[in-house]
């Protein structure tokens, strides 16, 4: 049953490709089709600018209008100091965006029978489990993808973040030990695990794995062919972008060990797609066609309809135009009200890069930025530049007023780093000699962390992540900072023994040392006890 039902499938794809290069040739002869809109003047320029005040050293970029690409362009170099230009082929990864890929499987599947979105789960992955019976019992597939099910932000990340030796069904049989921050469906809180349980739930109903399902139910048919659906087959590309990465003063270098500490396979439902501009012009076509030449407009309507509300964020007066109302998110994608037009939209963030997707569909209009730096503020004043000129509203200078928000957030991670550290007892010693908080310490989902001691000092290992592991160094009363011997992980930590009467160690909590640590290092969430 199982080959037939692959066999189908591979039939559909070809109908699929056949009548999507059947449409591209009716596009290349121009017959029927009206006077390409044309790109805001000095665009290159802009960009070009944008490079400069950022510190970017190369993005691409694609954007589509009413069924047409307008632009699929490279700009920039793929590696500080090297002469490697971006094109419109280059490769970055695409991160989170990957999301609205898996939801769209999703949705393809319901189409066809397969999954209802208000199946709960377990009915698809009956060993599938949450921390609370009533959650397990409940969670539907729609669920796993809209940060709703009481989990705390980035919950469980660190056995995907850096790279660890799980493997994606190991992670998602873990979740069943985080605890729930929440009420079920009662809050926002993002969360990358509940993506590898819908990567699970693909793979039950479609006797594929996500990877091919993947490639073969969209990426070929779309004619995305270089765009890679396996994370691991980026390393080694000859036309990639390198990551660069700032300190907490903006200064920026390559993340040279990218691919020692970056992800693996096993999260690559959550964020595992590498892209480039010429494909995800493709993408974006596909999504503002309402899906029709991969999957029926109604599920373009539900991957785009808001479930979740989103917390409101205050605008300052310098990108005040960039004001959003009515924040939510929806089936892989966030959607919300700017200036009266509807906007889909994600973003994605990988050590060293980030990238969005932003579709205005009542304009046909979509643009994606990919970047080899991680700012944010770069890419947001080159979609509100294109944003402001096809949605014919007032210009703003929006380098300017991202280039205050950018200044604005590394004075801020200056100031809370300097805070961190001065909040120290300089005179203070540790309570017990170094050889009582030597031992193995595990937590219920992570697993084992060890301290030893070694020519008078404490050092640790994080049994799951290789590049966890440093000499730690006394910071005040029961609390120490380990610092991570590979330095690239951005990511030291406190840790904080808590004895008992008898000067025995009973617990032992983490968090990160500086704000600019990724939110994915959830060291916080740790919950550590001596094995016996």
């Amino acid at each position: 049953m199982m080959h037939k039902m692959i066999d189908i499938a591979g039939c559909r794809s070809s109908r699929k490709a056949l009548l999507l290069s059947l449409l591209i040739a009716v596009y290349a002869t121009g017959f029927g089709q009206r006077k390409p809109t044309p790109l805001p003047p000095g665009l290159d320029a802009y960009i070009g600018k944008v490079l400069d005040s950022f510190h970017v050293p190369g993005l691409g970029i694609a954007v589509v209008k009413d069924g047409q690409v307008l632009l699929s362009k490279g700009y920039g170099v793929r590696k500080m100091g090297e002469t490697g230009k971006v094109d419109a082929q280059t490769l970055f990864p695409i991160a989170s965006n990957t999301k609205a890929f898996t939801a769209t499987a999703l949705g393809m599947l319901a189409e066809r029978g397969k999954l209802q979105w208000k199946d709960r789960v377990i009915d698809h992955l009956p060993w599938f489990r949450m921390s609370d019976p009533y959650v397990t019992r409940e969670i539907t597939i729609r669920d796993l993808l809209v940060h709703n099910s009481g989990l705390a932000p980035y919950a469980g990340d660190l056995m995907q973040f850096p790279v660890t030796d799980f493997t994606r069904r190991e992670i998602v049989e873990k979740i069943r030990f985080l605890p729930l921050a929440t009420s079920f469906r009662s809050a926002y809180a993002y969360d990358n695990v509940l993506y590898l349980a819908a990567g699970e739930v693909i793979e039950a109903a479609s006797g594929l794995s996500w990877e091919d399902f993947i490639r073969r139910e969209i990426l070929d048919p779309a004619g995305m062919q270089g765009t890679l659906e396996r994370f691991s087959r980026f390393q080694g590309q000859i036309n990639g972008a390198m990551p660069h990465i700032p300190d907490s003063k903006g200064r920026i270098s390559v993340l040279e060990t990218f691919f020692e500490e970056g992800m693996s396979d096993k999260s690559n439902p959550a964020g595992g797609i590498v892209s480039n501009a010429a494909d995800m012009a493709k993408w974006m076509l596909v999504q503002l066609d309402s899906g029709k030449t991969l999957f029926h407009p109604k599920t373009t309507a539900l991957l785009w309809q808001g479930v979740n509300p989103m917390p409101e964020v205050s605008v300052p007066a310098w990108i005040g135009p960039s004001r959003t109302d009515m924040n939510s998110y929806a089936l892989g994608f966030r959607v919300y009200l700017n200036r009266g037009t509807k906007v889909v939209t994600h973003g994605g963030k990988l050590d060293g890069f980030v990238s969005c997707v932003m579709l205005f569909p009542e304009h046909r209009l979509g643009i994606t930025v990919l970047t080899n730096q991680e700012s944010g503020n770069a890419y947001n004043a080159i979609i509100q530049h294109l944003a402001d000129y096809y949605l014919k509203k007032p210009a703003t200078d929006w380098i300017r007023g991202y280039r205050i928000q950018e200044d604005a957030k590394f004075a801020r991670f200056a100031a809370l780093e300097g805070q961190s550290l001065a909040k120290r007892d300089s005179t203070s010693r540790p309570a017990l000699p170094l050889g009582k908080y030597a031992g193995t310490y595990r937590d219920p989902w992570y697993g084992d962390i060890t301290v030893t001691l070694k020519d008078g000092a404490l050092y640790m290992k994080a049994q799951h992540t290789p590049v966890f592991y440093g000499k730690m160094e006394h910071w005040q009363y029961e609390t120490f900072i380990v610092r991570w011997d590979h330095r690239e992980v951005r990511g030291d930590a406190f840790i904080t023994f808590t004895p008992d009467a008898g000067g025995k160690i009973v617990s032992a909590k983490m968090k990160a040392v500086s704000p600019l640590t990724d939110v994915s290092l959830d060291f916080h969430d740790l919950d550590l006890k001596p094995v016996n």
